[in-house]
This record gives C-alpha cells, structure tokens and sequence, in this order.
C-alpha cells in the first residue's frame, strides 16, 4: 500500500470511487455522482486551502482517501475541521480507511487544529463509525432523518476528536 497526498491526475479515480458510493449507499447524501472535472475542482479547493487530502494506492490503484477541510467558513470555527474517508466498494476492511484518516489526522494536528469532526451519513454505517471509533473519535449527536435518499430517510451521526489538547487551552496562534 502506497499512502501519499492526492493529485489533481487522481481526480477521475477518486470520482469513480465516490461515484459508486453516491449511487450504491447512503454515506453521503449526494445522488448525482460528481464528474471528474468538478471532483478535480473539489480537490483543489481543499490543497489551496492548505488542508490535507491524501489517498491510498495498492498495486496501481486507488482504492482509499480521505480529506480534512473547514467545518464551516465562520471565523470562530477556524480551528475546526470536518473529515471525509471512503473506501472503494471492494476494497473494504483491509486497513486503507485507517490509513487514511489516520494520516489526515497527523495533518491536521500538524496545522494546530483542535477539533476534527465526523458527520457520518446514515446511523447504520457501521464501517465507518467503528472507523473513527477506533482512531479516537467519539460520538456526540444525530440528526434523525435529516436526508432522504433511495425511498429511506437516513440519519447523520455526529462523531469528534480534540486534536492539540481540544478545548484545555486557548488556541496561541
């Protein structure tokens, strides 16, 4: 497995990756999936932003990513940051997740972040919450049936990391 930051010659693998889940599941509440132009366009926004987006490779193929970008673009959220991770479809529960977001997770406390939150679609997605669970991550609210996709109403579970000390200290910079 080759661990490394994403490149914008990534975008059409990792829009095919996320395609399938935007069309087979519910983790996120997209339904059209983006191309690989806009997913091209996304990726950028994320490394100008200086936030990490880091993929995994095995034997030539991109089969993991996950990203940090802002929680939201309010000021006093500076220090807050929302994670993202997807696994290809058939490359589940081999360890490419955790690889991951656990590098995603160096970075953002390598940027002095303080919080990093999960906002999970669908509370009967158990891959993913047992994935932050173990890196860390706790629960800390739901938002019941705030999505409707595929004929269901789909929860969105809310997990969160304190990165840096959390909320223990003032933030210095």
């Amino acid at each position: 497995m080759i661990v490394r930051t994403v490149t914008l010659a990534d975008a059409p693998a990792v829009a095919a990756l996320y395609g399938h889940h935007v069309l087979h599941g519910a983790g996120t509440f997209e339904e059209t999936p983006p191309s690989a132009d806009d997913m091209a366009g996304r990726i950028k926004t994320v490394l100008d932003r200086g936030f990490p987006w880091i993929v995994a490779e095995d034997e030539g193929r991109l089969v993991a990513y996950a990203y940090a970008a802002p929680y939201r673009e309010r000021s006093a959220y500076r220090y807050t940051a929302e994670d993202s991770v997807y696994v290809a479809h058939d490359a589940q529960g081999r360890g490419y997740g955790r690889a991951t977001l656990t590098a995603v997770i160096a970075a953002c406390e390598a940027m002095g972040l303080r919080q990093l939150v999960a906002v999970i679609g669908d509370s009967r997605n158990e891959g993913s919450i047992a994935l932050h669970r173990a890196l860390g991550f706790a629960p800390c609210g739901a938002l019941p049936s705030v999505g409707f996709k595929a004929g269901r109403w789909l929860d969105v579970m809310l997990m969160q990391l304190p990165l840096n000390g959390g909320d223990q200290s003032a933030p210095t910079a």
